[in-house]
């Protein structure tokens, strides 16, 4: 392999690097929003309703404000985590505190996993997961991997903002 090939192979991967950490900020605050927004429809509190009830971390929220009270808070929350998480550019500190906060939620919706009855797929055992609840949940994974990722960079990208002089 040529030096050429070399440069064009290394700008290559810095170009897919690049992309890829576009596509996973965005495509996480995306992700948040959109589902976010869903939070304010029936049917969207409805759906949720059998994984908040059997949360050990959750369930109390119900009788507190309802299931379409609690499904609008969190709409309300997942809302503004997007968002934050979008506005790194500007505010990286803020950014930073939006991907913390999404990695504390998705690690709540992993323990769903734990608690959430039909988990494991009827007539199986694990690591047989039922497509709903089992599989819908284990996406979480990879956004919280996303969320992490988020944070990092947004926190290096505090770091090295420089601070103006007065």
């Amino acid at each position: 392999m040529n030096i050429s090939n070399e440069f064009t192979d290394v700008h290559r991967g810095t170009v897919l690097k690049e992309t890829g950490s576009k596509i996973i900020r965005y495509g996480l605050a995306i992700v948040l929003i959109w589902i976010g927004m869903l939070k304010f429809t029936p049917y969207e509190a409805a759906g949720i309703m059998g994984l908040v009830k059997n949360s050990p971390f959750l369930s109390w929220t119900y009788p507190l404000m309802g299931v379409r009270g609690f499904s609008d808070v969190l709409g309300v929350v997942e809302i503004g985590l997007g968002i934050l998480i979008c506005i790194k550019s500007f505010a990286p500190k803020i950014s930073l505190w939006g991907s913390v906060g999404a990695i504390i939620m998705f690690i709540v919706t992993l323990t769903f996993l734990l608690s959430t009855p039909g988990i494991i797929q009827m007539g199986y055992s694990f690591p047989f997961i039922s497509p709903m609840p089992g599989q819908f949940l284990l996406k979480d994974i990879v956004l919280l991997g996303a969320s992490a990722w988020t944070a990092g960079d947004a926190f290096h990208a505090a770091k090295s903002k420089p601070v103006l002089a007065a």
